[in-house]
């Protein structure tokens, strides 16, 4: 936290700023060194809690800032790593007498008590003199939630404070296992890519088919957008980077037929289902746009029908398992989806009546909707079987690592998460990024971020509720914009975008518990650390055994392209991503003509294009030099993506992408940043290099594809898993143009 240290000579606003961890300054992406304005810091220092209106106010802030850790017996939250010493100080008024135990979360039987050393430390408050008293944590702890309990007769009527303490690993276990063995996977948009038998989306038995599928070519995970859930009804936000939340499941992605119950559908519903899957079949022959509203109409629609279907009392028991674990926050954003439906976005009830789940509107709702609430909460248990079936499948095709999951930066401030998680979320802000080369006003992402004192009151329990929903069928997990959990961009509501200030969160405590829960559900993290990112950062991430990710074309020693021996180790490579265009675009410089056509180019277009021929230039000197492209300039788009791909898989690197894209030869870009409608972001569907539709099931059978992968298995060491005797079962195009009958 450098930037936000104290220095003699500040003002007691800028003191102030840095006693809650505001940087007064940061450098900006010329290299300058950027001044926080005092408006700007005010304004954050008010989203904080902190009254800096004045300077006698920010005096008083910061005499309330140094007596609160006096006022309470025990510190927010203890978050320590397995096998080290640690003290928790326990502050109590001078002589009074103390007890403090630990026990596992779950255990209270086993609790211990611990014993206290003198006091290192008195102060008067208030008039009363109070002392800390420092206690041990036993070095013994396993990996775990526990809580931490403190009582003493003098404090709060002799009923005491009790904390969660969090041990964690001191490094991934997770990561270290993935040593000595190199592994590839394919990079896909999950909504892009359609079977046969999809309803305008890719969904998640697509998803356990392309495990399946890339399992037996070799592949040993496969990385895919974020699931997160978005509107309960249409219209919905066609980014999954922008969610509604970040806890629970998108229903848009459910398989309809896969659910049980479908087979026991009355002949009139059954009918009906079937219709609407003719029509959204045949959408899957469109390869111009993916249309999500009217599939995820068509699928509320069928899912309304399935249920009213009973259910037999195993599934009902499983269900109310289900329910029974997901606790008070399923059924808080069952209420929210409920709440949504009915009264819409803009109902002026969500500022009075419905602000909260607690609001008058709000309880009244949990009865009267409450047969729309259950439905809301059976889906994420259908999303559950479904997320399950994936990972099932992906294990059952050889794959140790699986589906990994991409988690958002932050969730849409009108959606389920800002709502339900409200009192750990910092108002009046948005996150977003300072003003870049290519953003010159910054970039505002509409998105509340966690408020850093309230997340450790809450002891990191959102945090960790969310990592743990998105853990329990998944092999891995990518962190998008990792840095995110040392420090973010706020910006006050009004400003621009550049008129923000970075705000720093206690990273040993996030990471520390990202840790832990990674850990404890045997899953790979990787973080999306490109762009300007703290040194500091980037080493105590490898630190802890967080994989960072490369990007080809980013990665440069000078003006030269860094020679991929020099790769690091603990690291996702790819040569692209999704904010980039497929590598045969790339090569074409679609970008370029896009972002002309969009007004977007930071300079003339020839000056771009002759950057662009200038890079791909140095790339391909590069690649040649190493022998990877004999005929030169000569060589096919397809050969030469091929020696791009055996130039990048010489890295040392664990993790290796293959980008679903690159295999069959796509050529268009799945999101244009800077834009919103003026592009179809994020609803491009996945077709070849001739622009005609992919469907799964052809993967397997397209030589593109089979070279691609024969390329990356020779590489990397790695080996197709393909039975030697394997039964076809054929391409049925009349799935899509009519139900099947019986």
């Amino acid at each position: 936290m450098a930037d936000s240290a104290s220095h003699s000579g500040e003002t007691p606003l800028q003191t102030l700023a840095s006693r809650y961890g505001v940087a007064t300054n940061y450098q900006g992406f010329d290299g300058e060194t950027k001044t926080v304005p005092d408006k700007t810091l005010r304004a954050v220092l008010t989203a904080l809690g902190a009254d800096a209106s004045s300077e006698a106010a920010a005096q008083e802030s910061l005499r309330a800032r140094d007596e609160a850790t006096w006022r309470r017996m025990l510190p927010p939250v203890v978050i320590t790593e397995a096998g080290t010493y640690t003290t928790v100080d326990v502050t109590v008024p001078s002589g009074a007498d103390s007890r403090v135990r630990l026990w596992p979360e779950d255990h209270p039987e086993a609790a211990r008590q611990l014993d206290a050393a003198a006091p290192s430390d008195t102060r008067e408050i208030d008039g009363v003199m109070r002392e800390r008293r420092r206690y041990e944590l036993p070095e013994d702890l396993e990996l775990g939630w526990y809580l931490l309990e403190a009582e003493s007769p003098e404090v709060q009527d002799g009923r005491g404070e009790t904390i969660h303490v969090a041990v964690t690993p001191q490094r991934l276990n997770t990561t270290d296992k993935l040593r000595g063995t190199r592994r590839w996977g394919y990079m896909a948009q999950l909504y892009s890519l359609m079977s046969s038998r999809s309803w305008g989306v890719g969904d998640l038995s697509d998803l356990a088919s392309l495990a399946a599928i890339s399992g037996t070519q070799g592949a040993d995970y496969v990385l895919i957008n974020p699931l997160h859930a978005a509107e309960p009804v249409p219209p919905v936000e066609p980014s999954p980077y922008l969610p509604s939340s970040r806890r629970f499941f998108n229903p848009l992605y459910l398989r309809i037929t896969d659910v049980a119950e479908f087979a026991y559908l009355r002949p009139k519903d059954r009918e009906v289902v079937e219709q609407l899957a003719v029509v959204q079949r045949k959408t899957v022959l469109d390869p111009s746009r993916i249309e999500r509203d009217p599939a995820y109409q068509a699928k509320l629609t069928s899912l309304d029908l399935l249920f009213t279907v009973r259910r037999s009392p195993y599934r009902q028991q499983q269900l109310e398992a289900f329910v029974a674990r997901g606790g008070r926050a399923l059924q808080d954003f069952g209420l929210w989806c409920a709440l949504r439906e009915e009264l819409g976005e803009d109902a002026p009830e969500w500022d009075d009546g419905a602000a909260s789940p607690e609001a008058p509107y709000a309880r009244e709702a949990r009865t009267r909707l409450a047969r729309r609430i259950d439905f809301y909460v059976w889906l994420q248990w259908l999303l559950d079987e479904q997320l399950e079936a994936a990972q099932r499948a992906a294990h059952l095709a050889g794959m140790s690592i699986g589906v990994v999951h991409d988690l958002a930066v932050g969730v849409s401030k009108n959606g389920a998460d800002a709502w339900t998680l409200q009192d750990t979320m910092a108002s009046g802000v948005s996150v977003g990024a300072p003003a870049d080369m290519y953003n010159q006003l910054g970039q505002d992402w509409s998105q509340p971020p966690w408020h850093p004192q309230r997340l450790a009151e809450a002891g990191y329990q959102p945090w960790r509720d969310m990592l743990r929903n998105i853990f329990r069928h998944a092999g891995g997990i990518r962190i998008d914009h990792v840095v995110g959990l040392f420090r973010l961009w706020w910006i006050p509501d009004g400003n621009q975008a550049s008129e923000g200030a970075y705000v720093y969160y206690d990273h040993e405590a996030m990471v520390g518990v990202l840790a832990l829960e990674a850990e404890l559900a045997d899953v790979v993290v990787i973080g999306e650390d490109l762009g300007t990112v703290e040194a500091s950062a980037r080493q105590y991430l490898e630190h802890k055994g967080v994989l960072g990710t490369s990007i080809l074309w980013f990665e440069m020693a000078e003006d030269e392209p860094l020679n991929p021996s020099e790769y690091r180790e603990l690291c996702m490579a790819s040569v692209n991503t999704h904010d980039l265009p497929p590598t045969a675009g790339y090569l074409e410089g679609v970008q370029l003509k896009l972002r002309e056509d969009l007004g977007l180019l930071a300079r003339s277009p020839e000056e771009e294009r002759e950057q662009a021929r200038q890079q791909l230039e140095t790339f391909f000197t590069a690649v040649e030099a190493a022998g990877l492209l004999p005929d030169g300039a000569q060589s096919s788009e397809e050969a030469k993506i091929e020696a791009l791909y055996r130039y990048l898989g010489r890295a040392p690197s664990m993790l290796f992408n293959v980008s679903l894209v690159d295999a069959v030869g796509e050529r268009r870009i799945q999101n244009q940043p800077g834009t919103s409608d003026e592009y179809p972001n994020w609803r491009v569907p996945l077709a070849d290099g001739q622009g005609k539709y992919v469907l799964l099931e052809e993967l397997n059978a397209m030589a593109r594809v089979q070279s691609l992968v024969r390329a990356v298995n020779e590489t990397l060491g790695t080996e197709s898993r393909a039975p030697e005797v394997s039964v076809h079962e054929p391409l049925e195009h009349r799935d899509i143009a009519e139900p099947r009958r019986k």
